[in-house]
């Protein structure tokens, strides 16, 4: 299932604005093109395209025409659209408007569409995958170069290899190590990026030649945009500048990469939501009946809750949390929200997506940025142990920011006495507080003294009164003065240990809810 809004934001900005969320969860399930001369506009589960349409009152009827149809939204050219008196039609009757950019075709919005839906109905079927979107983006690099004839890669914004043309052989070592590599050599994006060639091609719109290097021929780099969003390029090897008529034909195979590189992102960010939503359910409770299929790494699991400075939510942090693993080897990262909390599933063995890794990943991330935390769960053997790992990863996490135990990155084997404390302070309700700890606590209130605090420390160090004293900076006289006035004012058996504990635990609950 894919919402109107989620499947809009899937495909992004570069085409489309959400003007009205309506009720936000109405399914998607196909795309009906509405003619302002027919009466029909679909039905439910249908994203209606306004197809035609003159003016505001003609809108307004579409708008008006879908909600009594209970279609689950509307797309409208943005002049139309974001007219006020459009906008609070949809408003009013809660249904989705979508503003479609100028420039768009509806031809190509409708193979777009369509594609992702057809994703999202099936998230894990090949037929409704990204491999025909693939099949195409290398037929579309073989065109490319036939244009200029040369050799030519197509890469996404992170220099990703997505296609590439047939011919490579003809290029330089550069070329070969990328292709083979899937994305391009660090050190020639090292390169390019001291010559501004990524800062040109983030800006640019128009072709643009990258002179040569060393063992680097030059390339012809062609952006590829949509509504101003930079979504990847063109690169051909060539020997030289090319005629302005090359260029422009290679700019209009541009506009026609970019709806496929469009899909395909949308695509992907289907399959990642699907995924995430299947992970939720087994980290939230494991039903043999009805366990989903989640990709994992090989068992034994630990769950990990991850967080990161303030100033970030939710949402946004699973995304940099899933780009950061991926920028570091994780290639299919097994991250999801859950309660509030990023949470993912790591191996207990080596290599990327692994403890290990994540551990060490953190570590570094937390001296630049303080605040990065990761607290591991204990082992999970099976599905049925991971909701298990995640209550003790999310109760880990809390100690951590409250500096009960230290960070930025441990497991729950190393706080364990801390967790079993605070399950047994967290059980004391304090407003029901009894035994000679109440009796202290009304002394303190009603004298001004502060004997509770002198019992703790007395207790923290047991026979040793001068490192007590230190802690309260007293001096130690004065520490065994205060203790024989608390045993005069209620009655301690502190040669007890089940007192003692008893004691220490309702001081620690106390402390807790102050």
């Amino acid at each position: 299932m894919i919402s109107a809004p989620d499947l809009i934001t899937a495909i992004g900005t570069a085409l489309f604005q959400v003007v009205t969320e309506g009720k936000g969860d109405a399914e998607v399930r196909d795309v009906f093109l509405a003619d302002p001369q027919e009466p029909a506009t679909g039905q439910r589960g249908d994203l209606v395209l306004g197809l035609g349409l003159r003016n505001v009152e003609e809108a307004k009827e579409l708008i008006e025409r879908c909600a009594a149809g209970n279609a689950s939204g509307v797309v409208i050219r943005s002049g139309l659209a974001e007219h006020p008196e459009v906008a609070e039609t949809a408003d009013r009757w809660l249904l989705t408007l979508v503003a479609l950019r100028p420039g768009v075709s509806w031809a190509h919005l409708v193979w777009l569409l369509r594609g992702v839906i057809d994703r999202a109905a099936a998230p894990d079927s090949p037929a409704a995958g990204d491999a025909g979107v693939h099949q195409e983006l290398f037929a579309l690099a073989d065109a490319a170069a036939a244009i200029v004839d040369a050799p030519v890669t197509i890469e996404d914004n992170q220099s990703r290899v997505l296609a590439y043309s047939s011919g490579q052989d003809l290029t330089d070592p550069t070329r070969i190590s990328t292709i083979v590599g899937r994305r391009v050599p660090p050190e020639i994006i090292t390169h390019y990026r001291a010559r501004g060639v990524f800062r040109q091609l983030a800006k640019a719109s128009e072709p643009f030649l990258v002179p040569e290097g060393p063992n680097i021929r030059p390339r012809l780099v062609v952006p590829v945009r949509a509504g101003g969003e930079w979504l990847g390029s063109i690169w051909a090897v060539v020997n030289g500048p090319v005629s302005p008529e090359v260029t422009n034909e290679l700019s209009h195979a541009a506009s026609v990469l970019a709806l496929h590189l469009l899909r395909l992102r949308a695509q992907a960010d289907v399959a990642r939501r699907s995924a995430i939503d299947r992970l939720r359910t087994v980290l939230r409770q494991f039903s043999p009946d009805s366990t989903p299929e989640v990709r994992l790494s090989p068992q034994p699991w630990r769950v990990v809750a991850l967080d990161l400075p303030a100033g970030y939510d939710v949402p946004q942090q699973l995304d940099l949390w899933d780009t950061t693993g991926r920028r570091a080897g994780w290639n299919e990262p097994a991250l999801a929200d859950l309660d509030g909390v990023v949470l993912a599933v790591v191996s207990d063995a080596d290599g990327p997506g692994s403890w290990k890794w994540l551990r060490k990943l953190v570590i570094d991330l937390a001296k630049e940025a303080p605040g990065t935390v990761a607290a591991a769960g204990g082992i999970a053997r099976s599905h049925a142990d991971l909701p298990t790992s995640r209550t003790q990863a999310v109760e880990l996490l809390g100690l951590v920011r409250r500096e009960e135990v230290p960070g930025p990155a441990l497991r729950v084997e190393q706080a364990w006495h801390a967790l079993t404390v605070h399950r047994a302070v967290s059980a004391l309700d304090t407003s029901q507080m009894d035994g000679p700890l109440a009796t202290l606590l009304r002394h303190d209130i009603a004298q001004s003294t502060d004997y509770v605090a002198t019992l703790a420390a007395w207790l923290a160090y047991p026979g040793q009164p001068q490192q007590a004293a230190r802690e309260l900076h007293l001096h130690t006289n004065t520490l065994r003065h205060r203790m024989k006035r608390i045993g005069e004012i209620t009655r301690l058996d502190l040669a007890n240990p089940r007192e003692r504990l008893a004691l220490q635990l309702q001081i620690e609950a106390v402390r807790t809810a102050h």
